[in-house]
């Protein structure tokens, strides 16, 4: 379901659009692109996330254009994703060879690789910092200085193939085993989904998901409204090499792929437990996989969207977090912008035979009310 841009009066329109470019420049001060992208981590990664395009440059422009109203700065970056060709397919990367700056586990205290606890406002106080109005940036240059000569640099700077927490839980067999299913993924951005849908697209749907839709819609999951109790087996943010088969050769083995860049991702495996029927009636207990991927460091998207993915696994059980129909039709911030905004184009006709059938009703018995 898409929506295109109003259209009506020429030139009402064109003295409104002046009108807007007028409410963002009437202050007289000009934001440069640059100064978005590296001052707004969090809305950078965010529109990047929910415009499912890598591209922190992109999604700044696209900030300093909606004058900072994220659905519209996901809005330009979907549209302008949709002009691109597709020029190649990467290899699946392998978030085990993640370059870690940040992993916490809160299912144990002492893994292997240590917890890393990296940028974090978890451990903040969240109190307003009334010293920004008067930030210097000679005050920022001599604590970046005073940063980098007291920064220790150890062999673990580039934290790579730090085992994963749950391999261990595999290897006890307390977390069953996924079996390999190399089958190509259908793209759900070049192809709509049809229920019942596959796994892959879910993932894919819940990645580009409106984060706060999918935060609100997790949360619910995990207030009673879904049969499901996480607990984080591990969090990581890190950056994942991203390579392409070289495309003169035809050949797709991994020695001859190109690596051209790498993308920073969140990435989230939470434990839920659940119950095992076993032969002769016995129960045992195991913990099943909730699984979240974005782009930047969304933490609590992916937390989120785990517990969606480990909630619509178990699509039997009657609640709404359980339908994937329900779920993946309503995150969509596009999609659901673009419904909501429509009732404000013109509906005077649909409108006006509503309000003659109100005025029949009236005129035929209903004016007890008077």
């Amino acid at each position: 379901m898409g929506y295109i841009a109003v259209k009506g009066g020429t030139a009402a329109i064109e003295e409104s659009i002046k009108r807007l470019c007028y409410k963002r420049i009437k202050g007289k001060r000009i934001i440069e692109v640059d100064t978005i992208k590296n001052t707004m981590r969090g809305l950078i990664d965010k529109i990047m996330s929910e415009g499912s395009l890598y591209s922190k440059d992109l999604a700044a422009l696209a900030i300093k254009q909606s004058e900072g109203n994220p659905e519209e700065a996901a809005f330009l970056i979907r549209a302008y994703r949709s002009t691109l060709p597709r020029m190649h397919y990467s290899r699946a990367a392998e978030p085990g060879d993640m370059r870690i700056e940040r992993r916490i586990s809160a299912a144990f205290k002492d893994i292997p690789g240590g917890q890393i606890l990296g940028a974090s406002v978890d451990y903040t106080h969240r109190l307003l910092d009334f010293g920004l109005y008067d930030e210097e940036m000679a005050d920022l240059e001599q604590w970046l200085r005073e940063y980098d000569k007291n920064l220790i640099i150890s062999d673990g700077e580039f934290n790579t193939r730090i085992p994963k927490v749950i391999e261990f839980l595999r290897n006890e067999g307390i977390v069953a085993r996924a079996s390999i299913n190399d089958t190509e993924p259908r793209d759900v951005t070049r192809t709509s989904i049809e229920f019942p849908t596959t796994r892959c697209e879910r993932l894919q749907t819940l990645t580009r998901g409106e984060t706060g839709a999918v935060t609100a819609l997790g949360y619910a999951a995990i207030r009673g409204y879904g049969a499901v109790h996480p607990t984080v087996g591990e969090l990581r943010v890190g950056h994942l090499s991203v390579y392409i088969d070289y495309p003169f050769s035809g050949s797709n083995e991994p020695e001859d792929s190109i690596y051209i860049g790498e993308i920073q991702v969140t990435e989230v495996e939470t434990l839920i437990p659940y119950i095992v029927e076993k032969p002769g009636g016995k129960q045992e207990l195991q913990f099943s996989i909730g699984y979240g991927i974005c782009y930047g460091q969304n933490e609590t998207k992916a937390i989120a969207m785990s517990i969606l993915d480990n909630c619509l696994e178990n699509s039997h059980i009657k609640s709404p977090v359980h339908d994937e129909e329900f779920v993946l039709m309503h995150i969509d911030c596009v999609e659901a912008t673009g419904f909501i905004s429509h009732l404000k184009l013109p509906h005077y006709v649909t409108f006006q035979s509503e309000l003659d059938t109100v005025r029949k009703t009236r005129s035929h018995g209903g004016n007890n009310h008077e």
